[in-house]
């Protein structure tokens, strides 16, 4: 029986029991796998781009005596999967510019998909934009630490009212004394920032380490620009100090 990482566990807990997956970059298979062996998928499609993962897939699979219920294939992105074989698709470990690009050239594969799974490594705002342009409504956002990493996973449901909800999730609202507008949310995550847990606070805590670090080296710097760049940065990280303050003070 397949044991998951703390990551993968959290994307399969939001597997809807009786779905027909696409688990697209699958690397060894592991998701699609586990959820097989828990009764949780009917079918799924492993889909792999490189040659060494898509053999591990393959072997996975085979192993664990799966091959009639899951097909494994080798190509780029949702390019695997025909328009209408699955309902769920997950693209996680990989940054969010790649999976939007994944996303936006799989439109045409992506009919008949009514549920989301999406885990960037980085670059969330990216992927929280594509989903709120395409229509599609952020219906659950989690945040956790494992092995000193923090990973983000997004959840989205495809629906026919979605730009109501969206007005409605993406509204301006306040943490503390701060107004959050939708950039803002975008960046934070809508749902996140609302009920923010420790990861969420860490996060942003090395955010605010990352940015001082680049802004003490941007003082060096006599050109003019860069002084206009450093004080928006500055403005930036007081802004990232007051919303964490906010958040620690909530959570006291």
């Amino acid at each position: 029986m397949i044991r998951l990482s703390s990551r993968l566990q959290t994307i399969a807990n939001k597997i809807e029991r009786g779905s027909r997956l696409a688990d697209i970059g699958s690397d060894h298979a592991l998701l699609p796998v586990f959820l097989a062996q828990q009764g949780v998928v009917r079918t799924a499609i492993a889909g792999e781009l490189n040659p060494g993962p898509f053999e591990a897939a393959r072997k996975q699979v085979r192993e664990a005596g799966l091959e009639r219920r899951i097909d494994v294939r080798r190509g780029d992105g949702l390019s695997v999967l025909k328009p209408g074989e699955a309902d769920t698709v997950t693209i996680a470990g990989m940054g969010g510019g790649l999976i939007v690009n994944i996303l936006t050239a799989g439109k045409p594969q992506l009919a008949g998909v009514n549920w989301l799974v999406l885990q960037p490594n980085v670059g969330e705002e990216l992927v929280r934009r594509w989903l709120l342009q395409e229509g599609w409504l952020l219906r659950e956002e989690d945040i956790l630490e494992e092995d000193g990493k923090i990973y983000e996973v997004l959840c989205a449901v495809r629906l026919a009212d979605a730009e109501r909800w969206n007005e409605e999730l993406y509204r301006p609202c306040r943490i503390g004394d701060l107004e959050l507008g939708a950039d803002d949310l975008l960046r934070f995550g809508p749902r996140l920032v609302r009920q923010p847990a420790e990861p969420f606070v860490r996060k942003w805590q090395g955010e605010i380490a990352k940015l001082e670090s680049i802004a003490k080296q941007m003082a060096e710097s006599q050109h003019e620009q860069a002084a206009a760049k450093r004080g928006a940065m500055l403005a930036d990280i007081d802004r990232l100090r007051r919303l964490v303050a906010v958040i620690m003070e909530k959570g006291k």
